[in-house]
């Protein structure tokens, strides 16, 4: 998707058609990613048909779109938020990605398997080199965002749904918390992150917040629960 999106970017935000030589030239370049077993590329795998229709389903979701969007998935909305908001974090995303697959860094990594589920087993525990881009975070802001609950006469307490880990862990679990921005960093873009901007949340509501698009607030979260 982010591959494609980026061909409709740089495409004036405009489909593109099976027959355009960049389609085909993408729909060779994602046959080669090997992150699909053999036994599923068949002739119409990642074809120029299937790029090109994916072109059409991130033209359409384009905010501002006047015309008639097609049935395309909850993550094409979201690829195509990333690239309006974030352009040139995307372009060099998808730069990555490409130079990743010309190269042969991504060879080697398992393929997806097919088995019975008493049979099946999947090699694990590898060193792999993975080529990403990450939002940097400041581990001191997390620190005094604790520190800051303390001293305020506080405990650690997950602020959506009340859990503690000290009260259940003991002295293992003392001192400890996970915190969250409320505004997801991939919003906000390069920031100066203040306590205020921060909660303090348990591993389980840290899961359930992150789980799917779009992100609830840790005020939602608990007001879900309680109405449960």
């Amino acid at each position: 998707m982010i591959l494609v999106c980026d061909l409709v970017v740089r495409n004036g935000w405009k489909r593109l058609y099976p027959e355009d030589a960049r389609v085909v030239a993408l729909s060779e370049l994602l046959r080669l990613m090997p992150i699909h077993p053999e036994s599923v590329r068949g002739e119409k795998f990642r074809n120029p048909n299937g790029v090109g229709r994916k072109s059409v389903d991130l033209a359409t979701r384009r905010t501002g779109f006047d015309g008639v969007t097609t049935h395309g998935s909850a993550l094409d909305g979201e690829v195509v938020r990333a690239f309006e908001t974030r352009p040139d974090e995307m372009a060099r995303a998808a730069h990555l990605i490409r130079e990743g697959v010309a190269s042969g860094a991504f060879r080697g990594l398992p393929e997806g398997a097919v088995e019975e589920a008493e049979e099946y087993s999947a090699p694990e525990g590898r060193l792999l080199l993975r080529r990403h881009l990450a939002r940097e975070r400041d581990r001191t802001v997390r620190r005094r965002k604790i520190a800051d609950a303390l001293g305020r006469g506080g405990r650690l307490a997950c602020e959506a749904c009340d859990f503690d880990f000290e009260a259940r862990y003991g002295a293992r679990g003392a001192g400890y918390i996970e915190v969250h921005h409320v505004v997801p960093l991939h919003l906000t873009g390069e920031t100066r992150t203040r306590l205020g901007d921060l909660a303090l949340i348990c591993a389980n509501c840290h899961r359930m917040i992150h789980r799917r698009a779009p992100w609830l607030t840790p005020a939602e979260l608990r007001a879900s629960i309680r109405r449960e």
